[in-house]
């Protein structure tokens, strides 16, 4: 095992509650317990809690910031050519009333107000949008947090700094946002593989739909994991079959499995077999793996 070839594994799906974490940590810890060297990176910027179910030493932290403009009036003609270049509203100006602001939360950093003023009236400065935490946890394996600033209108660029943080040395598990918007794109675009976690129900499989077809769009292969197997109906898995999407893993719907995942615990707590499921299931992604990074 200690011999397998680094790559990034993101752990996703269409919906928040499916079990991202769950699966996330668990083969976290079942690789890192058979010596491979690998980081678990946190992209859930909003809610982080992986650092919940491990023991670790804050190795680092370090300021996620971004770029905004700060306008001197006095310099401004209040031509309207920053407010026009503006893609995204950040900028207002009511040029009778000698009126302009930025509008902070709106800002995307991109620097197209800078480029539109002739009158060197825009500059930049720094504003903070989260914080990036390096846990180093027993066997010299680490935890990378991404954790977003409250009121921050995006994550995006707080989790490409976590992923950037793990580094490319290892193994590289990312437990990543909830949905198919901005977030979730950033974090699967940075993976080799996609395992999508989902549950098997109604909105279960509409979720999934809406991923696949997401990953599809960008060219990403991925597998599935059901997880509360057994609490629904069989659609879900006429359409993996109909997709052709590689069935992963099912986890079953139990309530044990629920309360030591509620207690921060890890199911080879609960039954020592889950550590030779989890190890199944890693070869089974390596199998994946290998076979569309080899048609491509």
């Amino acid at each position: 095992m200690t011999d397998s070839k680094p790559f990034k594994i993101a752990i996703a799906s269409g919906k928040g509650g499916t079990g991202k974490t769950l699966v996330a940590t668990n083969i976290f810890h079942t690789l890192t317990g058979k010596g491979i060297k690998t980081s678990l990176v946190d992209c859930d910027a909003e809610a982080p809690n992986a650092k919940l179910f491990f023991e670790g030493s804050l190795e680092h932290s370090f300021e996620v910031t971004q770029q905004v403009p700060a306008i001197n009036e006095d310099l401004c003609t209040y031509c309207g050519k920053c407010h026009e270049y503006c893609h995204y509203n950040a900028i207002f100006i009511l040029p009778p009333a000698r009126v302009i602001k930025v509008i902070e939360d709106l800002c995307h950093g991109c620097g197209a107000c800078t480029v539109a003023c002739k009158f060197d009236a825009i500059t930049e400065k720094p504003m903070p949008l989260g914080e990036v935490r390096r846990y180093t946890l027993a066997g010299n394996h680490s935890l990378v947090e991404s954790r977003m600033k409250t009121g921050v209108y995006s994550p995006v660029a707080v989790i490409k700094a976590g992923i950037k943080e793990a580094g490319n040395g290892r193994m590289v598990i990312m437990d990543a946002p909830p949905g198919t918007s901005c977030p979730f794109i950033q974090t699967v675009d940075r993976a080799d593989y996609v395992v999508l976690v989902t549950e098997p129900t109604p909105f279960g499989l509409s979720d999934l739909k809406q991923s696949v077809e997401t990953l599809r769009g960008m060219n990403k292969s991925c597998g599935v994991i059901v997880n509360r197997a057994g609490m629904g109906n069989r659609e879900l898995y006429d359409y993996l079959e109909q997709a052709r999407i590689p069935l992963l893993m099912e986890i079953p719907f139990d309530r044990n499995i629920a309360h030591t995942y509620a207690h921060g615990g890890r199911l080879e707590e609960l039954d020592p077999h889950w550590e030779t499921r989890f190890l199944t299931l890693f070869e089974e992604i390596k199998k994946h793996y290998g076979n569309s990074h080899h048609q491509r």
